[in-house]
């Protein structure tokens, strides 16, 4: 029925647009012989656009009314829409929406329930292929039950007692209409009871003597609302620091709470207690444990048991490695991240430390430490550490597609990996690669138009932090990865060739629970070298005086520098009632500074400047800048298909001393996958430059980005976004090749580019393939009239810009 009726619409489409022109036509020749010819092409465009928009209207209204309770049995209705009302506040309605059983069919960017209209598309008959594929991409409707709205009436009700409301009650509405039902929840939390006293009740002098210590970070005192999971939170934090004073079998459980209340009075006097260990019936005081004995599994097989009897075994400081034929890692690696030590008190915090240590290892997959009591003292424990053994070497191959501003090209690399160079860990890595590109509409240019580029990259990863003149025991203490690394890239364009070398010593490491990662490059130094340009190009371009950002970054130069960046990613992530909500944000600050340690040096040895005012080091002028980046971005979930995501970035790189301009490698682009979508790759700004067709003057000194995404799950793994984007770059010099481009305090918010457009993702798990369509709103390049407010009068050919990408923008 539903695909007759698809086809019956798209048939009275063309008939009904077809034939009103031809009598609207007949009517004005009648009429107005003397008009008709010139305004039939205007009425029938007309005529054709808005007859076409008015069924589309009609087909989506039958869709949306009709459709989504086809599969709804009589005398049940469709769970519409949910709401949950409260008297309060202070109450988060946004939280307690996890407590919910049921929730409506979810709605493609919060307008359509598309997924719940494909679903109703399909047949009764569930064994044609077609109506499978639709029930599979669809949605059912999610009909209403009483049985789950009381359930969730209930845990509401306790959730909002459990925040101190202790007479709080829900009540429910249904309002119906036809074969929908819209739900209400409605709280009325009363007056809250609040904590008049707190007392303690803790027989043992030793865990009440280590509560005491660490009193000033007690979350518990008079006057706060008697909230049970701040109660909660409270045992979970002194039991945390048991664990960390030898109390292995202690947890929160041990510690409850008696509450006396007066009626009418709201108020509670609490009392926490301590109660015994019990074992087999028996109650017994809480014990203090020791680690008597600590051994280490270097090789464990999970497909085989474990026998220490039949492996070979080492005894390094105290603690016997077991492995099988030879060993992986050296014994002092594996002494080393192990934080535990034996005839110490047990301390969980240690144990955890062990775990993060391993875990940085690349040999090592899987870490599993376990405990036991010990057979000759019962307050003794001993520890077995368990490590899985990863795959030492590993070669992979990586071929992609290229499309750079139109320039289709291809790329191949292939790397080798090995995990336990040296029995360390030390990861070793060797990657070559190379790409080809056709390059068309350069002017002025001798050579083939073809682009090609050779790469090769070296590097050596220590998981363990190395520098000179420092102690083993405070280097041990210090969770980072040293990384030394070899560049050599040869690239030939038609204009020129060019060669970059690059050697890097950087460290890296993560805190703040995996959330937080950090990376100091203490020393890199590039060498740019151009053996060859095309003539003509030169004497085009780089001879003329106003291309100095051209010349600058056509010659040969070094770049010194050192860098520091920090990302946090913070993931929350809660689990009630099997729906799922996370909210996620993530924070990028990188410094970078060049070219001072080399300055202070030639001011001080008075080394003779060259012509343009440089010092060189080795005959060759090296850049001195200083530049800094910051980017933010926020994904807040709306419900299990919708998100809604934002971001903006700032940067800004400054020459000085040594340097007049931002090298080129350094310096910001606009445009492009990951910026401004409305404009292709490096096609943006500066300011109001319209670009000269050269990429090199499209890249500028300071960086703006901002965007805005509604997400939405479509179905399978296809995902949907709606986008807006703004931004541009700008330069801090007036430069003759970049009229327009110099950042003005009176006029830099008048050159803020914006785009907007839809995008579709694939989502293959480990990782996502983005197809984005972005068309301008806003162009700089132009003052005033429809090139400059592109959204009033669009053109595809002129505003539009189509982008492929891995991953997400933000």
């Amino acid at each position: 029925m539903n695909c007759g009726l698809i086809i019956f619409f798209f048939l009275a489409k063309r008939l009904f647009f077809e034939n009103y022109a031809y009598f609207y036509r007949l009517e004005l020749t009648r009429r107005l012989p003397i008009l008709s010819d010139m305004m039939y092409g205007t009425i029938r465009k007309w005529a054709m656009k808005g007859r076409e928009c008015l069924l589309y209207a009609v087909l989506l209204a039958w869709l949306a009314g009709c459709s989504a309770t086809k599969y709804v049995p009589d005398r049940q209705y469709l769970l519409d829409k949910v709401t949950i009302k409260s008297d309060n506040k202070k109450l988060n309605r946004d939280e307690l929406s996890l407590y919910l059983r049921q929730n409506p069919n979810s709605k493609l960017f919060g307008l359509f329930r598309t997924q719940l209209h494909v679903y109703s598309l399909s047949g009764r008959d569930s064994t044609q292929w077609v109506n499978k594929v639709l029930r599979r991409v669809g949605d059912a409707p999610v009909i209403y039950s009483a049985e789950e709205t009381e359930l969730t009436r209930l845990e509401l009700e306790k959730a909002v007692r459990n925040l101190g409301y202790m007479r709080a009650t829900v009540d429910t509405h249904t309002k119906t209409h036809k074969k929908k039902l819209e739900l209400t929840y409605d709280i009325a939390t009363g007056q809250p009871y609040t904590v008049s006293s707190v007392t303690y009740d803790i027989y043992d002098p030793k865990i009440w003597g280590l509560m005491q210590q660490d009193s000033a970070a007690t979350l518990l005192h008079p006057g706060m609302l008697f909230d049970v999971n701040v109660l909660n939170k409270e045992r979970q934090r002194i039991t945390a620091n048991l664990m960390q004073h030898g109390y292995y079998k202690f947890n929160k459980d041990y510690l409850v709470y008696v509450a006396d209340t007066v009626e009418n009075a709201y108020k509670v006097a609490l009392t926490m207690r301590l109660n015994p260990y019990k074992s087999g019936g028996a109650e017994e005081d809480h014990r203090q444990y020791t680690v008597n004995t600590i051994r280490i599994v270097s090789d464990h097989d999970l497909t085989k048991p474990l026998d220490l009897r039949a492996k070979d075994s080492v005894n390094y400081y105290g603690v016997p490695i077991y492995y099988d034929k030879r060993l992986t890692l050296r014994p002092k690696v594996l002494r080393n991240h192990l934080f535990m030590e034996y005839g110490q008190p047990y301390n969980e915090q240690d144990v955890q430390r062990t775990y993060t240590s391993y875990a940085r290892l690349p040999i090592i997959r899987y870490t599993n430490i376990r405990f036991h009591p010990s057979l000759r003292d019962t307050a003794n424990i001993d520890a077995l550490v368990m490590l899985i053994r990863n795959k030492p070497q590993s070669i992979s191959f990586e071929v992609e597609g290229t499309n750079s501003a139109g320039d289709l090209g291809a790329a191949a690399a292939v790397s080798y990996q090995h995990r336990n160079l040296f029995k360390g860990s030390e990861t070793f890595m060797v990657k070559l690669r190379g790409a080809y590109e056709a390059v068309s509409g350069l002017k002025g240019v001798s050579g083939s138009e073809n682009f090609y580029e050779l790469g090769a990259e070296t590097s050596l990863n220590f998981p363990r932090f190395l520098f000179p003149f420092l102690s083993p025991m405070f280097l041990k203490q210090i969770p980072a990865n040293t990384i030394f690394a070899l560049k050599y890239n040869y690239q030939k364009r038609p204009e020129f060739s060019r060669i970059v070398m690059s050697g890097d010593w950087s460290y890296q490491w993560t805190t703040h629970q995996q959330h937080a990662h950090h990376r100091f490059d203490l020393l890199n130094l590039d060498y740019l070298y151009m053996p060859w340009i095309d003539p003509e190009f030169r004497e085009k371009y780089l001879d003329q005086t106003e291309n100095y950002i051209l010349k600058y970054n056509y010659e040969d130069r070094f770049i010194f520098s050192m860098k520091y960046s920090y990302v946090f990613n913070s993931a929350s992530r809660d689990v009630i009632n099997n729906v799922t909500r996370e909210n996620s944000y993530s924070l990028r600050v990188a410094f970078e500074s060049a070219g001072n340690l080399l300055y202070a040096i030639g001011k001080m040895a008075k080394i003779k400047k060259n012509s343009d005012g440089e010092y060189e080091l080795f005959g060759i002028p090296f850049a001195q800048y200083l530049k800094g980046d910051f980017d933010f971005a926020k994904n807040i979930m709306i419900d299990s298909r919708n998100s809604v995501a934002f971001h903006v970035g700032l940067g800004l790189a400054v020459p000085y001393g040594n340097g007049s301009v931002i090298p080129f490698e350094k310096r910001y682009f606009s445009g492009g996958a990951n910026s401004v979508r409305g404009w292709s790759v490096r096609s943006l700004g500066p300011g109001s430059f319209e670009g000269d067709g050269n990429f090199l003057n499209q890249t500028g000194d300071i960086n703006f980005n901002a965007s805005i995404e509604y997400r939405t799950k479509l179905f399978w793994k296809l995902r949907g976004a709606v986008f807006v984007d703004a931004g541009n770059i700008w330069t801090l010099k007036n430069y003759e090749s970049q009229p327009g481009g110099q950042f003005k305090f009176d006029t830099f918010y008048k050159q803020i580019a914006m785009a907007y457009g839809l995008g579709i993702r694939m989502d293959l798990d480990f990782f996502i393939l983005r197809f984005d369509g972005g068309m301008k709103a806003i162009n700089p390049a132009y003052s005033s009239g429809k090139e400059r407010y592109p959204i009033v009068n669009p053109k595809l050919s002129r505003d539009f810009a189509f982008h492929f990408a891995v991953g997400y923008p933000f």
